[in-house]
């Protein structure tokens, strides 16, 4: 059995892992600075924890002056109140954010962690990547790393990142023609996947939804070969798949989202934001509807964050795993090993 994290002998051997994020975390917060940002620390107790369907949420209450119950949840991103921030008049905004997820704990996962995330108003979503890319030299450097390690993966952080859209991904990597499988106005076509999965050795289950076959695909047929020799950036992912990015101009059937990968994990997932509060509301009806089907239960959507987005300037943002850039940048094995003291 291992030690407990606050033993002395265990604590040597995590120390030099600790102390090298808190040197990245001031160098970052200087990045950061240095461009014009301005740090915000928002509260972690929200009337809504997000809305998206396969997130859960650590949920509390809370009791007023009267007495009366009032339903409270740990958010599982700040970003509903950063991009209130941005609605209020702030353009370039990042915060380090403890952040809370249910049903989540393995080697790269961890039921607090902390978010790095962060906004510019008025950039192109492509401005994130370069963000991305200068982040991930930092780290390393940072740790006096020359390659990003995760078990036997590695990637180096001075390569220009590759980018390829998640249908390329999917036909490479899994030989599916994923954009055969959506409609013109981007809504999916279930069996079309399902044939496509089923012709590539995929095995799928009868109340499979498109998005149910396209994560496992994505999981086991695509995020492995992703990240290794340079960083990946897998972009414009189907619109379905991004409930709070825009369509892209040029095809609705797919977004201006991007997710960041190196050595096969998933760093950072970055969107040029959707300001619609109309179109909002209705992918997060949607994503509330799939989380009563699967879960048997929903979140309540923030008023105020909806009707803030009527205000928000265009704007692109990001949020990257802190714990998980730390893990590659000085090769820790697990995320418990770089949180300074993990939850038992």
């Amino acid at each position: 059995m291992t030690d407990p994290w606050w033993t002395p002998a265990r604590h040597d051997t995590r120390r030099p892992l600790l102390l090298a994020r808190n040197r990245l975390q001031s160098r970052l917060r200087g990045w950061f600075d240095a461009q014009g940002f301005v740090e915000a620390d928002p509260s972690g107790l929200q009337s809504s924890p997000g809305n998206e369907a396969h997130l859960h949420a650590f949920a509390t209450t809370a009791i007023g002056n009267d007495g009366q119950p009032a339903p409270r949840y740990l958010h599982t991103s700040p970003e509903f109140a950063l991009k209130k921030l941005l609605a209020a008049g702030e353009t370039r905004l990042f915060s380090f954010a403890h952040v809370w997820r249910n049903r989540e704990r393995g080697p790269l996962h961890h039921p607090e962690f902390t978010m790095l995330e962060w906004y510019r108003a008025g950039a192109p979503y492509e401005a994130l990547m370069d963000d991305c890319a200068a982040i991930l030299r930092l780290a390393a450097d940072t740790a006096g790393a020359t390659l990003l390690r995760f078990r036997d993966r590695t990637c180096d952080p001075h390569q220009e990142p590759e980018r390829l859209s998640v249908a390329e991904a999917f036909a490479a990597h899994a030989n599916i023609d994923l954009l055969a499988t959506l409609r013109p106005d981007g809504t999916p076509d279930a069996d079309s996947l399902r044939q496509q999965a089923h012709a590539a050795g995929e095995a799928t289950s009868p109340d499979d939804t498109w998005s149910d076959i396209l994560s496992k695909i994505l999981t086991t047929r695509v995020e492995p070969h992703l990240g290794h020799g340079r960083p990946t950036i897998l972009d414009r992912y189907p619109s379905a798949e991004a409930a709070l990015a825009r369509k892209a101009p040029d095809d609705p059937r797919v977004a201006e989202r991007f997710e960041l990968y190196a050595c096969g994990v998933e760093l950072a997932n970055g969107f040029g934001e959707l300001t619609d509060p109309q179109e909002q509301r209705r992918r997060f009806e949607i994503e509330m509807s799939e989380k009563q089907r699967v879960y048997g239960e929903t979140y309540p959507l923030d008023e105020d964050f909806l009707a803030a987005l009527a205000h928000m300037p265009p704007a692109s943002g990001i949020a990257l795993g802190f714990d998980r850039l730390v893990m590659l940048a000085t090769g820790a094995p697990r995320i418990d090993e770089v949180i300074w003291a993990p939850v038992p």
